[in-house]
């Protein structure tokens, strides 16, 4: 769930209207305040202070609780159900062991991004809104590029990963109730293409809402969703635990005989990724601080979030992660609630299910939203004169007025259709996780943001400091590259039988 979009300008700045306004800002070019005429300025500083922040915009309302929920409705997602076969490849002690690391580095380098929302002085320094923002501030140069390729291929990268996910969600509530109906022997096999297509064009619908500040309600649908569908998977777990009598699994995880030697190496490299990616959230990280009031100064309240939220996720994921394992052992599925034939009572299915599909359809939009604007913000830079991406047309429905931009229409509907069909061509929801995880867990989560660090810090090189951040980041690459590789090579090997199209 993310706040007010900053992204856009307010529609009042020091009691001025926008009537005047060159319609190209509302294209989210940036607007300073107009400086108050002499017959403004009685009172002016009083207005400014009470309705506006140091920048001019809106005056910000988040808190502490408010960060959090944020923060935690990002990082809860779908990766939360590939926990349980990821610590099976890794068994009981490096599983666990490597979660809690993983949480120990975000933690540490989320606290380092956000200090850096602010340039220079980290109470009054110039504002960064984005996270490409902060690293134009502090690095600038290609990596501004480097680090905007980056974010953005990765929430691209999301969004196929989503419509995967939620078309397996889609077929386990249609198969649960093929068994319910028909028997646990019925042939109950489907294509999962038609369930693809119907998410897209639910996301063509909802990718018209124009920004974040007119999504917050589906962010908040999506939050109780993701608390639903993950509460029943460690329910599962329990349950299923009861019923063995024991708990199943072994030290070191899958045996050898169950997979090949090749095949448990690759898989425990892959399992790296699909933890990293359950952990992702740092390419949103500064446009949740920028949601923050202040004072405190704003790095002071996000890292008391942070530290809530990352507790709080770590042991959630440790529970659902650790009793999936030890209710199915090597059998740990790829998805907890659709990878091992659990469709007695078929209505938890039916319900767990759902709610992943309502997540999932929320949580695309949170994350593509700021890739949506980053379009069209730079659409309406390259062509400032354009009214194919400026105009707005108002249509009325039974009272209810719209109004269509046919830029933001026709792009992000193309947007929605290229990541359905490439979710077509490779559903694999497992090796998609932990591809994705993998490339976006250095650049992102670790590197850029001590490098941003170090630049704003003023940290000399050679230094203690300076060469304990560099050994935490080059570690962090080596596990970013071998679970890239472990992910690409399941993919290879999942090509060998896969007709695309089919299924």
């Amino acid at each position: 769930m993310l706040a007010r979009s900053r992204t856009l300008p307010t529609r009042i700045h020091h009691a001025v209207t926008d009537d005047n306004r060159d319609p190209r800002q509302y294209l989210q070019i940036e607007v300073q305040p107009k400086a108050p005429k002499e017959t403004e300025a009685i009172n002016a500083q009083d207005v400014y202070s009470k309705c506006f922040d140091d920048d001019g915009r809106i005056k910000r309302t988040g808190n502490i609780w408010t960060a959090t929920s944020h923060i935690i409705t990002a990082v809860i997602g779908s990766g939360v159900l590939s926990l349980a076969w990821a610590i099976a490849q890794l068994g009981w002690v490096a599983g666990p062991l490597i979660m809690v690391m993983f949480a120990f580095v975000i933690l540490y380098t989320s606290n380092l991004l956000s200090e850096c929302y602010r340039s220079g002085d980290p109470d009054t320094g110039k504002r960064n809104y984005t996270y490409t923002d902060a690293v134009k501030a502090s690095l600038g140069g290609a990596q501004v590029k480097i680090c905007g390729w980056i974010q953005y291929v990765n929430l691209f990268g999301v969004a196929i990963g989503y419509t995967i996910a939620s078309s397996i969600s889609m077929m386990a509530v249609k198969k649960s109730n093929c068994y319910h109906t028909n028997g646990k022997k019925a042939p109950c096999q489907m294509s999962s293409n038609s369930y693809m297509i119907m998410f897209g064009i639910i996301e063509v619908i909802f990718s018209q809402i124009p920004d974040f500040d007119q999504v917050w309600w589906l962010s908040i649908v999506a939050a109780v969703m993701s608390f639903t569908y993950s509460s029943v998977g460690l329910s599962v777990g329990i349950a299923q635990v009861a019923e063995n009598g024991s708990f199943k699994g072994n030290l070191t995880g899958i045996s050898i005989g169950q997979v090949t030697s090749t095949q448990k190496v690759w898989r425990s490299l892959q399992a790296l990724g699909d933890i990293a990616f359950a952990y992702s959230y740092a390419m949103i990280l500064i446009e949740i601080q920028d949601t923050i009031k202040s004072p405190p100064a704003e790095y002071k309240t996000m890292k008391k979030a942070t530290k809530i939220s990352i507790v709080v996720t770590t042991v959630f994921y440790l529970l659902c992660g650790c009793m999936g394992y030890a209710a199915f052992g090597d059998l740990a599925p790829g998805n907890l609630l659709t990878g091992f034939g659990f469709y007695s009572p078929y209505w938890l299915v039916d319900l767990a299910n759902v709610a992943i599909v309502v997540h999932l359809i929320g949580a695309y939009q949170v994350f593509c939203q700021p890739l949506f604007a980053f379009i069209e913000k730079w659409s309406a830079h390259k062509w400032p004169r354009s009214e194919f991406i400026s105009r707005q047309y108002e249509i009325s429905f039974y009272g209810f007025k719209y109004k269509i931009n046919l830029f933001r229409l026709i792009w992000r509907t193309a947007f929605v259709i290229l990541t359905t069909v490439i979710s077509m061509l490779l559903p694999f929801f497992n090796d998609v996780v932990g591809i994705l995880g993998a490339f976006g867990f250095w650049p992102l989560t670790v590197y850029f943001p001590i490098e941003i660090y170090i630049s704003q810090k003023k940290i000399v090189k050679w230094r203690s400091r300076w060469v304990g951040l560099q050994l935490l980041s080059f570690a962090c690459l080596i596990v970013s590259v071998a679970a890239g590789c472990g992910s690409i090579a399941g993919v290879v090997l999942d090509l060998k039988s896969y007709k695309p199209f089919s299924g």
